[in-house]
């Protein structure tokens, strides 16, 4: 039966748990495009949406200056946003174009924004249609990335879960692991190298590095995520049967033992065998962990709602680096693939779902943590407040996963306390 391996509704965080509702600070999910833009080598993404969609996109994918890039927005302007104009015969024309000009792509993703929501422009209908003209030159589809209620790690998320209808069924006499959510091409192939050693077969990587590495599903199909934004998409897997691995998710050195762990005995990999393969990686990231913890331990942290990440970064930093938590605040609390992380948390630490910005803020004052975790918007007000903050966005962009990364990610965390340590913030006289 397809669903969830080994988990019970018990076992959720039995600590305290709130919602707030108000004034946000997030990016919106067109933010996605910069990392579904690098994993997915021969994809286009084209935004519908303002010029300020445009800059957005620009301004936050500028790294990329080096190569031509694989995105643009289609503008709305104001003839389009009064209805005084035919989008659905620009769009047509402007993807005509894109296609003829660049051969090369093979998958071309609709992006909606803000504005295209707003104005019910049915952005899937048009991909149907815009397939139907163009289906032997790239396979056309359909999300949004409109940071109207979302943040912007959920355009992955609905990025991947318009490519599920897609998924070729899995043979009713084979097996499969599917590896649910974008990591670095040199985490998966650290990844790789691990399954391998395992004996574990048959594994995939979605989204993988090309379009059209599209994994099959089915009864057979086991599910990890490597993500905490991918929610949706393991549901609708999960409808297409596949069965989801509970595991925290692969994270420092406890995280990423856990989760090979996790996949290993639902493949059946005996024990011994796994401690063998395990071990030498896990020692070394816990040594790699360690050259920082030390900058950490008996530090207080607070996470501040933005990518969805805040739970499980909130799990290694305490079980691992030694950091008491003041608050995880998330911007959405996904139970379907946080079960692994919540049962690890210590039942007193306090989870707030959504935000509220000024009561929020306000608590950030009042504890005053010696770090705090937050988007870009709000770290510059609070280090003018003398305190220390890490951008959360940094988090998604790097590669974090495994235990060749445990290290690395640890010292992410320590850098602004060290930074402060030789810059002496706040006593320049």
């Amino acid at each position: 039966m397809s669903g969830v391996i080994a988990s019970s509704v018990e076992e959720h965080h039995p600590g305290p748990q709130t919602q707030e509702r108000g004034q946000r600070a997030v990016f919106c999910g067109l933010t996605s495009i910069i990392w579904l833009h690098r994993r997915i080598q021969d994809a286009f993404f084209l935004v519908v949406g303002s010029r300020t969609c445009a800059h957005l996109i620009q301004s936050a994918a500028g790294v990329m200056i080096f190569a031509e890039p694989r995105f643009a927005t289609a503008i709305l302007g104001e003839r389009d946003l009064a209805g005084m104009a035919d989008c659905h015969e620009e769009l047509d024309r402007v993807v005509s174009e894109l296609i003829a000009r660049r051969s090369g792509i093979n998958r071309l993703f609709l992006v909606g924004s803000c504005p295209s929501e707003v104005i019910k422009l049915d952005l899937e209908t048009a991909a149907v249609k815009l397939q139907a003209k163009h289906e032997n030159k790239v396979r056309i589809s359909a999300f949004s990335g409109s940071g109207i209620e979302t943040t912007f790690t959920q355009g992955e998320d609905q990025c991947l879960k318009s490519t599920v209808a897609e998924l070729p069924s899995l043979a009713s006499t084979e097996e499969n692991l599917i590896v649910l959510g974008t990591v670095s091409d040199i985490v998966e192939d650290q990844f790789r190298r691990l399954f391998d050693d395992l004996g574990i077969a048959n594994v995939h990587f979605y989204p993988g590095r090309k379009a059209g590495d599209l994994p099959a599903v089915g009864k057979g199909t086991r599910l990890v995520a490597a993500q905490p934004f991918v929610g949706e998409t393991a549901r609708a897997l999960i409808e297409r049967g596949a069965n989801l691995i509970e595991a925290p998710f692969p994270l420092g050195a406890e995280g990423s033992k856990s989760w090979f762990e996790a996949i290993a005995k639902t493949h059946g990999v005996d024990d011994s065998r796994t401690q063998q393969v395990l071990e030498l990686p896990y020692q070394r990231a816990k040594r790699a962990v360690a050259s920082h913890a030390s900058k950490l331990d008996g530090k207080r942290v607070h996470f501040l709602p933005d990518s969805q990440l805040e739970i499980p970064m909130a799990r290694f930093l305490s079980e691992e680096c030694g950091l008491s938590i003041n608050e995880i605040g998330t911007p959405f609390h996904d139970q379907l693939i946080m079960r692994g992380e919540l049962r690890r948390l210590s039942p007193d630490v306090r989870i707030v779902e959504g935000q509220d910005l000024d009561p929020a803020l306000n608590r950030v004052r009042e504890a005053r943590p010696d770090l705090t975790i937050c988007g870009m918007g709000i770290a510059n007000a609070l280090e003018s407040e003398g305190l220390r903050t890490k951008w959360s966005i940094e988090l998604v962009f790097s590669p974090v996963q495994g235990f060749d990364q445990a290290g690395d990610l640890a010292g992410l965390f320590a850098k602004p306390l060290v930074r402060e340590a030789i810059l002496e913030v706040g006593s320049w006289s």
